[in-house]
């Protein structure tokens, strides 16, 4: 039976389908379009069979299709419409729920762009649904055309994981190379414009650590009551993959601490240099005010100026003054060495 939104052009699927798999025990996954998908979904089940759908919701007919022909939980619909948030997988009427964030990443930018993939699976069927092109779903669509065999849906999941773990590997990678840089420039004195570039890096990570990073809540919950149609193996890989990941968000909040000594420590620096700046400011001015304070009452219009008359007066003038001045700058210099 023909399904109105079905289209047999993979690539170009009116209801908003982008790749779809079906995966038999001890086979790689074959492609399938959204007409064979229905076919499939109407054909009894069959425990060594599952299909993989990925979708694009900013496809007008791509959530009507959903609602018609799956039988999704309403938590799914609800995740969709909530937008971006922490990684997680939970369960829900023995149907799994994910969100799995990826990210474009370039610190070039003033900000990392950061897109989410909604996900429900049973026992028959995977649904992977996005607004934007994610890096980590290529990566998976790239390894089932390789011939990499999946035997549960799960597992497609936590390969997901996996890749994005490596995603924020790389970046702690990046990061701490471009941090290892400034910290040199710092130690050579070369200070230029690293605070802001250190400041724009601490918000990225902070950023892709709160998106990026699963919710343990819901991921224990998922691991010490699985459904029932969860294989162990999957538990277990699950479970590998999670301490993997937490290993690198260890990294990543190191980093995050390490740039934050290293703000601290520049802007020791900076205010270090802005009270060398001033005190010479303030040395120019005391040692400036004795000869300010002689040439103004010398250069009154008036009668009676001291030394007027004598033929040594400018000497004795330019005496004075320098008694003063050097008076004055020992004093300053006395407060200074005080403070120090």
């Amino acid at each position: 039976m023909s399904h109105p939104y079905a289209s047999s052009s993979y690539g170009t699927d009116q209801v908003g389908l982008i790749a779809g798999f079906r995966f038999a025990a001890g086979e790689a996954g074959s492609e399938i379009d959204s007409q064979q998908a229905i076919e499939w979904l109407q054909q009894p089940a069959n425990a060594d069979e599952f299909i993989w759908l990925h979708v694009n919701l900013a496809h007008v007919a791509c959530e009507p299709w959903l609602r018609a022909q799956l039988a999704l939980p309403d938590e799914f619909f609800e995740a969709l419409r909530e937008g971006s948030s922490s990684t997680r997988i939970e369960q829900t009427n023995n149907v799994l729920l994910a969100v799995v964030n990826d990210v474009a990443f370039s610190f070039g930018m003033a900000s990392s762009d950061v897109a989410s993939l909604w996900g429900c699976a049973n026992q028959r069927v995977l649904i992977t649904a996005r607004t934007k092109p994610l890096r980590s779903v290529d990566q998976l669509r790239a390894a089932v055309k390789r011939g990499t065999r999946f035997q549960t849906p799960l597992a497609l999941l936590v390969h997901l994981l996996q890749d994005q773990a490596d995603v924020l590997l790389r970046i702690v990678r990046d990061t701490s190379s471009k941090v290892d840089n400034i910290e040199d420039r710092l130690l050579a004195h070369r200070i230029h414009d690293n605070r802001t570039e250190l400041a724009a890096m601490r918000r990225t990570l902070v950023r892709l650590q709160r998106l990026l990073a699963p919710e343990p809540g819901s991921l224990f919950r998922l691991l010490n009551h699985p459904p029932a149609w969860v294989q162990e193996a999957d538990i277990q890989a699950l479970r590998e993959s999670t301490e993997e990941f937490s290993l690198v968000l260890n990294d990543l909040s190191s980093l995050v601490e390490r740039i934050k000594l290293l703000q601290e420590e520049l802007a020791a620096q900076l205010n270090e240099q802005t009270n060398r700046t001033l005190f010479t400011l303030t040395m120019v001015t005391v040692l400036a005010l004795p000869i300010n304070i002689v040439a103004g009452f010398f250069g009154m219009n008036v009668g009676g100026i001291p030394l007027s008359q004598h033929p040594h007066g400018f000497w004795v003038l330019v005496a004075l003054v320098a008694s003063f001045t050097w008076l004055a700058g020992w004093w300053a210099f006395r407060k200074q060495r005080q403070f120090d």
